[in-house]
């Protein structure tokens, strides 16, 4: 599968995406949208894919943010789809049902921040910077920054980056929990590499489970997010991976697990 504005390698049990339009920043434009619509779809199929290591091309920029020209044009009917298109792609990034770590290098402004919002976890080189300065144009977030926003960092801290549409540092994007690391920008895939290997390591069901049980409790009550769990934990118990899982453990070696 080819692509014209992104950059999709295997291997290893990982899917490399790099959004890749260097000379404007990785800017999102809707032909963008559709490659990584395409591109997580493919990888959604893909069983050997077992995690998803997102970044942007060139050090200035992970995606600076949408196509201001392609924006520009756009009348209430045409914003309206628009924005619904977006929404569904990052929807499908966050319900993946794999882990997407976004290797953050460089801006991560509007769109660029959104998407890394509905990444399961961030990592950040010290060059990034992060905002959603979209108020400065008379707009909105509109790829769920109203959201995903708050409910990662908290109301008030977000209502300050929206609407004040501040850009903030690596560091400062770290301290309030918008990131869950920063490193320089050598290490940045090294270190997701890392981590995707521990994932990997692990049994793929409960891993798509545990996702879901904190992406799907996040919206409802404590009651109603424990009963999920509950749920999610019986089914587990269902599967041949926890029979290997305990087996292994209770005989010293290490587990094998097959997704089954």
């Amino acid at each position: 599968m080819s692509f014209e504005n992104i950059l999709l390698e295997k291997k290893n049990g990982i899917a490399y995406v790099t959004v890749n339009r260097p000379k404007v920043l990785n800017a999102l434009n809707m032909a963008t949208m559709e490659d990584l619509r395409a591109g997580f779809h493919d990888i959604k199929n893909h069983a050997a894919i077992r995690v998803v290591i997102l970044t942007g091309a060139g050090e200035k920029a992970f995606i600076a943010g949408a196509d201001i020209g392609e924006l520009a044009k756009n009348d209430a009917v045409a914003a309206k789809e628009y924005t619904h298109r977006g929404q569904n792609v990052l929807n499908l990034i966050e319900n993946l049902g794999k882990p997407v770590i976004a290797c953050i290098n460089g801006f991560a402004l509007g769109g660029g921040c959104e998407i890394a919002l509905a990444c399961t976890m961030r990592l950040a080189s010290e060059n990034a910077k992060f905002g959603q300065p979209e108020v400065k144009l008379g707009i909105i977030p509109g790829y769920g920054g109203t959201q995903r926003l708050p409910r990662l960092v908290g109301k008030g801290i977000a209502m300050q980056m929206v609407l004040a549409g501040e850009t903030i540092t690596a560091q400062e994007a770290h301290r309030i929990g918008l990131v869950n690391e920063v490193t320089v920008t050598a290490e940045l895939i090294p270190r997701a590499e890392a981590i995707a290997a521990k994932i990997i390591a692990n049994a793929p069901l409960a891993v798509q489970y545990a996702m879901e049980a904190v992406n799907r409790g996040m919206e409802m009550t404590l009651s109603e997010g424990l009963y999920l769990e509950a749920v999610l934990f019986a089914v587990a118990c269902a599967t041949e991976d926890k029979k290997e899982g305990t087996t292994a453990f209770l005989e010293k070696r290490a587990a094998v697990f097959k997704g089954k």
